[in-house]
């Protein structure tokens, strides 16, 4: 690695490490005080998700609308927040704040059986929190989308590998895809963030919350071709006012998820995030432009460009 590179990354670290030293109740009170002015000055974020608000909730009156963002700013933040500590904590002490387990028996009897197992894990509470999870109970290859800084992606590895136990993480690329494919015929665990926007011409749309969404191909790809099973995970937040606590949550993958007809696997895999999103609305990521690319021949535009 470059030195430089290397040198911002340490930096980076050691940002990360302090602020995450402050008592939760303060880092709680700094995210809250972030959402509001996020949703007080109209920034990106407040933007995306109102929008994103306004597309899939077309049921929820204004206010209601406006209610629901403000909820949803403030776990966006304070999971931010809760990310550093995660990222910069010994991995079995954040392990200490899974309260509950809900699956890990199926998880475990795929595991078992030999045929290689993907894991499916939506933006849904604190998926950082899940991959440390995950990496104490198997080695496992972890798919990821490098920024666009080589100081950020060389941060990125370095906290991801406080995870503990062996995480490989594979670049989303071909030569990823290929690395993937091989550990899944080996009978290895793999880890994808399925509802991640492909490029154009990598994904199929289907329904998300009612509405068309580029979903990726991938995982369905993957799990056809190598004959894996596929299970959903998630971190789900408990309420409370105290430091925060997590309920782990892993699912059998809706039918279809691996079907050869890449249109009803996206429609699968798509339908199996939006149960989970549905949970807890506020705790899915909606900060993002999720239905930035619209169908061909549609005659739609990107929903989230100021109209001329």
């Amino acid at each position: 690695m470059d030195p430089m590179t290397e040198a911002a990354a340490a930096l980076l670290y050691a940002l990360a490490w302090t602020a995450a030293r402050l008592p939760w109740p303060v880092l709680r009170a700094l995210a809250d005080a972030m959402a509001w002015l996020s949703r007080a000055s109209n920034g990106r974020e407040a933007r995306v998700a109102r929008r994103n608000l306004e597309l899939v909730r077309p049921d929820l009156a204004p206010a209601a609308r406006e209610a629901l963002l403000r909820e949803i700013l403030r776990t966006t933040s304070r999971q931010a927040f809760e990310t550093l500590r995660l990222w910069t904590r010994p991995a079995a002490r954040n392990l200490a704040d899974i309260a509950e387990l809900h699956g890990e028996a199926l998880f475990g009897a795929a595991l078992a059986d030999g045929r290689g197992l993907i894991v499916a894990a939506p933006h849904m509470g604190n998926w950082e929190l899940l991959n440390q999870w995950l990496a104490a109970k198997t080695p496992l290859a972890i798919l990821y989308r490098p920024p666009e800084s080589a100081a950020g992606e060389a941060f990125l590895r370095r906290v991801r590998a406080n995870a503990g136990g062996q995480v490989e993480q594979v670049r989303a690329e071909a030569a990823g895809v290929r690395t993937l494919l091989k550990r899944l015929q080996r009978g290895g665990v793999v880890g994808i963030l399925p509802d991640q926007q492909p490029r154009v011409g990598d994904g199929a749309f289907a329904p998300f919350f009612g509405r068309e969404a580029l979903t990726m191909t991938l995982l369905g790809r993957l799990a056809a071709r190598s004959g894996a099973r596929v299970l959903f995970a998630w971190c789900e937040r408990l309420p409370g006012t105290g430091s925060p606590r997590f309920a782990l949550h892993v699912a059998e993958a809706p039918d279809g998820i691996a079907d050869p007809d890449p249109t009803r696997a996206v429609a699968a895999l798509n339908a199996g995030v939006e149960a989970i999103a549905r949970r807890d609305f506020a705790q899915y990521q909606w900060t993002y432009k999720r239905y930035k690319y619209r169908p061909p021949a549609s005659g739609e535009t990107n929903p989230y460009k100021p109209a001329p």
